[in-house]
């Protein structure tokens, strides 16, 4: 019996400008900016879907972001970092005037966000933003890289799946249909349109976030949603509606987000394996789900470069009631795996040399003979799973945790990973509580298992929804659930492969 080894995964490089290599993204921004890539945005092109009010917060924030942000005097010394610019940091000019606007009634949205069950209100809400950014598209010459949609509060409150709205502020509507008839009338039309139209928003999911993404899917548009007071700069210290980041973190989050949705590269992984394919498993179950079909799936390709591809598969009966288990057949997981592995042909020209898919499954026979039906020989196919757990915990002498990167190998193909833990650039560990591992199994195809501990690390890198340090998931399961979300908050559709800022 082997003994148990622990060791320690160095921290991953990032690459900047210049040919300059830093472990802290806001290390490498601050000094050096992001890499130089062709596609990299020299304009930020950002238009707007907001009331007036949220036009002038825009307005007012990105004023404020071209300037100079001081780090919180108290707090995390982990959030204590200075915001220098968005042009010093990026490389690239931000105007505050709109690139192009699409105005929404606050009064309309404040009515319709009332109005009605959950899934209508958040239905006829979603209508609003959706009818202005289709309008100016057709009418409209500016096309904006990426689009704000700046929502009041209320859309926040009482546009996610278990708001409530108070009984006082309810508007009730003519057309409300109760959830099992509107099901119904789904599957077998009512003789009636009027029936069938109002059971439309029982096919979507009742989440304003989620929705919106879906049904913008087939305008080609990236969208970003923001709340109005994420962008207030003046804040009333006795009128405390929400908890804040501090004025600097915001503007790295929200700028290095906006940077990567507008098609820059804020960073990439330094010493990376070329030829290095990683994927992550998407499933999602349905709500509105027809005969056996019951789940749909999909594929978030990731390229060490920091790309990201999303694949929608087929809608089938994937989830097994019995085992509580997401699971492929080995026709559809060829059928994803071939839009995989051609997909990465028509980027690079050729395929790739290895080939990792991330999930949360064990991989069953005949879904890893359908992934490995479409694998060009020349491409080592493996299959990892990750799990987060909390059955093992792993202490130090004194009052600091754990080192991030540390890991124990238990075999060849097994391993505790702790990609959360103490950071000594940052001097702190950025957390709360005694950080749990992932445990990390290569279940099909062969590799070391120190390979796949270090691609990880390198992974929890790449979330440039954040501008912090690291994450605690590697990317490629981080926004699996997001995206399963979006694939599945509206009726099944063809949807070719978008890449993956289209749906964080």
């Amino acid at each position: 019996m082997k003994q148990w080894r622990i060791v320690h995964i160095e921290e991953p490089e990032l690459a900047f400008a210049h040919g300059q290599t830093a472990t802290n993204p806001k290390d490498g921004l601050f000094l050096y900016g992001p890499p130089k890539v062709n596609l990299n945005p020299k304009r930020m092109e950002v238009g707007i879907i907001a009331t007036e009010e949220g036009r002038k917060l825009y307005s007012t924030w990105v004023r404020s972001i071209n300037g100079v942000i001081s780090p919180p005097e108290t707090g995390k010394e982990a959030n204590k970092f200075l915001w220098p610019g968005f042009e010093a940091a990026f490389d690239a000019s931000w105007s505050e005037d709109p690139f192009g606007y699409c105005k929404v009634d606050g009064d309309a949205i404040a009515r319709a966000i009332r109005t009605g069950s959950a899934h209508e209100r958040i239905f006829k809400t979603v209508d609003i933003y959706e009818r202005a950014l289709r309008k100016h598209l057709i009418e409209e010459e500016a096309s904006p890289r990426v689009w704000f949609a700046i929502v009041p509060e209320d859309v926040y409150k009482y546009g996610r799946p278990q708001s409530v709205v108070p009984k006082s502020e309810r508007i009730a509507s003519p057309f409300s249909l109760k959830k099992a008839t509107a099901l119904r009338f789904i599957s077998a039309p009512s003789m009636f349109p009027e029936d069938n139209e109002n059971a439309r928003a029982f096919e979507f999911e009742a989440n304003f976030h989620n929705q919106l993404k879906a049904r913008l899917l087939d305008t080609k548009q990236v969208i970003q949603v923001v709340r109005e007071t994420t962008l207030e700069t003046e804040r009333d210290p006795y009128v405390r509606r929400r908890s804040l980041q501090d004025a600097a973190s915001v503007a790295w989050n929200l700028s290095g987000t906006a940077f990567y949705k507008s098609g820059g590269t804020p960073w990439r992984l330094a010493n990376v394996r070329e030829g290095v394919c990683y994927v992550g498993l998407v499933f999602k179950k349905l709500e509105v789900s027809t005969g056996s079909d019951n789940a749909c799936c999909g594929a978030q390709m990731f390229l060490n470069t920091g790309e990201g591809i999303v694949f929608k598969g087929a809608v089938g009966p994937w989830y097994s009631e019995s085992n509580k288990r997401f699971q492929l057949s080995e026709s559809e997981a060829a059928h994803l795996m071939s839009m995989i592995v051609d997909g990465y042909k028509e980027m690079h020209g050729r395929y790739p040399s290895e080939l990792f898919i991330h999930g949360q499954i064990e991989f069953g026979d005949d879904e890893w003979n359908g992934f490995t039906s479409t694998v060009p020989p020349e491409t080592n196919l493996v299959g990892v799973q990750i799990k987060r757990q909390n059955e093992i915990k792993l202490f130090r002498f004194g009052q600091n945790p754990v080192l991030r990167g540390t890991a124990i190998i238990l075999d060849d193909r097994s391993a505790y990973l702790w990609t959360a833990g103490y950071i000594p650039r940052l001097e702190t560990y950025p957390g709360r509580e005694v950080p749990n591992p992932l445990t990390v199994k290569v279940r099909r195809g062969d590799t070391k298992i120190e390979t796949v501990l270090g691609d990880l690390m390198a992974l929890t890198k790449l979330n440039y929804n954040s501008a912090g340090f690291s994450d605690g998931l590697p990317v490629t399961l981080r926004f699996a659930n997001l995206v399963g979300e979006i694939l599945t908050a509206g009726p099944s559709e063809n949807t070719s492969p978008l890449p993956f800022r289209f749906y964080i």
